[in-house]
């Protein structure tokens, strides 16, 4: 849905209109614009790209802002939206959203594509083992199911026309061995690709020297920061992940909670994998998480958690600065 604002006259029109570049062009180029305000969602990228193209102002905004609450709504349509797209935008009252280049936006969707990829990887590997769950027959453990013990599961599969009543468990577990195998080769070629992707940045290498931190994080670190520029602190690049607490404060009440959660779920999930994988690797991480746990079980995702947000916060200082990953500025104490 558009909406055509006057800000002298505050007349208004609608006009629905199809996301697709060639009609949206058309509506750029017969309307005359002084300034396009959207949305930040999937499409945004492109349509930016070609209001840069027409040489139109444009002004990206995110739904999360303090200024796009509205309370106690009665009714929520299209049109309503649009309208208060508009408004607001008149009394300069929206926030600019970042919006990065066609190169790093695609850079963004090979992250996201491989993380669904592992997701159908696991989602089928489960159905598999459910499979001989339902009848009774024990198979490996681990890893080692679907590498050693691929040939004990290939024994019981056969094809589905030639299944008797007694056996169509087992041209399910055809299907499902052939839907895994097809996934694993197209994960295989995403993997290889992220791999050149990845050498081929010199960021995402130098995100990479930070102990823990392996080439997807790296990656999907940098396509979320983009520019380090941006932030003008460790607390904004923070909140920009969600990784910051909920406040309330009313009088003397100043309460904390969870995290917000704003921004990109894919980079929480993967920062916090990554501080439980650092763990292992990184001396810091391994004595920030015993401080902050403080043998309390409650307490170790909260650790965790902070482990994450903390190696969001240097790799942006490393990407701002130039620098390389060094482990005494964190404990000056070591050697």
């Amino acid at each position: 849905m558009v909406c055509f604002y006057d800000t002298n006259s505050n007349e208004h029109s609608f006009q629905l209109a199809s996301t697709d570049r060639r009609y949206l062009h058309k509506v750029l180029t017969t309307h005359a614009c002084d300034l396009v305000v959207m949305e930040a969602y999937s499409a945004s990228g492109w349509i930016s790209d070609l209001c840069d193209e027409l040489g139109l102002n444009k002004l990206v905004c995110s739904t999360h802002e303090e200024a796009w609450r509205w309370r106690s709504v009665k009714r929520k349509t299209d049109r309503d939206d649009a309208l208060k797209l508009a408004r607001l935008a008149a009394v300069d009252q929206l926030k600019p959203t970042h919006v990065p280049n066609r190169e790093m936006r695609e850079y963004r969707c090979i992250i996201k594509y491989r993380k669904q990829l592992v997701g159908q990887v696991n989602r089928l590997k489960n159905s598999i083992r459910a499979v001989f769950v339902g009848q009774g027959i024990p198979i490996s453990r681990g890893e080692r199911t679907w590498f050693t013990g691929r040939e004990q599961i290939n024994s019981y599969r056969k094809t589905l026309e030639d299944c008797s009543m007694a056996e169509l468990w087992k041209g399910q577990l055809d299907q499902l061995l052939t839907q895994l195998d097809h996934v694993t080769e197209l994960l295989a070629v995403v993997e290889r690709k992220s791999n050149t992707l990845a050498r081929e940045d010199d960021r995402v290498q130098r995100v990479m020297k930070i102990p823990g931190v392996g080439r997807v994080t790296a990656g999907a670190i940098v396509t979320a920061i983009d520019d380090a520029k941006r932030f003008e602190s460790g607390r904004q690049v923070s909140a920009y992940a969600g990784l910051v607490p909920r406040q309330y404060q009313s009088g003397e009440t100043d309460r904390r909670g969870r995290i917000t959660k704003r921004g990109s779920r894919l980079l929480r999930t993967l920062l916090v994998e990554c501080a439980w994988c650092s763990l292992r690797y990184n001396q810091w991480s391994r004595t920030t998480y015993e401080r902050i746990h403080a043998g309390k079980q409650v307490r170790r995702k909260k650790a965790a958690v902070a482990i994450a947000r903390r190696i969001l916060v240097i790799a942006w200082a490393m990407l701002k600065d130039h620098a390389d990953y060094d482990q005494t500025k964190l404990l000056p104490e070591s050697t």
